[in-house]
């Protein structure tokens, strides 16, 4: 299914091809990936616990995003709240607008089950451009504080700076 398309960006429902594809591509960004991640994705969209999405740039697989339509961690868990989890635009093709389109689809699909949807961002300079896009599109921390390996961070608590370190935000979407 499309749910948005122009002359460059698409963004349509994730495929079993893109899996590999997605991977591939963020292995030679330096990134440790695994199309296992899209795989469980995948599962979880067929077994109607999500809808996983691929963003396209002149056909070429560009970036993803998921919605849940229950958050089941961190502060939200249990809110009946959507979540956007994992979302990523691949470097190469940053800048074209596929990052905020795929967030429109995305917060579009959530507010279709709830009039708020929450997320998680990493902390590590690696998120640096993913937390400025949520904090200009009205998202807004929870005020729960930061949270290490899906627990709340107690102050002054050793924690490592990795892709458990987050923070959660939630916007408001009528």
């Amino acid at each position: 299914m499309d749910y948005y398309q122009d002359d460059q960006i698409r963004i349509r429902d994730l495929e079993e091809a893109d899996a590999e594809k997605i991977a591939a591509a963020e292995r030679a960004q330096g990134w440790e990936a695994s199309a296992d991640k899209y795989h469980i994705r995948l599962k979880d969209a067929k077994a109607d616990r999500a809808v996983a999405l691929a963003a396209e740039y002149e056909g070429e697989t560009a970036g993803y995003i998921n919605i849940y339509y229950n958050c089941t961690g961190g502060p939200f868990a249990g809110s009946g709240l959507p979540e956007i989890v994992d979302f990523g635009v691949l470097q190469k093709y940053r800048q074209h607008g596929i990052g905020t389109k795929l967030m429109d689809a995305a917060e579009e699909i959530a507010g279709r089950y709830a009039d708020t949807v929450c997320l998680g961002v990493g902390l590590h300079q690696g998120y640096g451009s993913a937390q400025r896009m949520y904090v200009k599109r009205g998202y807004v921390p929870d005020g729960s504080g930061v949270w290490y390996a899906g627990r709340i961070c107690e102050p002054y608590s050793a924690c490592c700076n990795d892709d458990d370190l987050v923070l959660y935000f939630s916007k408001k979407l009528s």
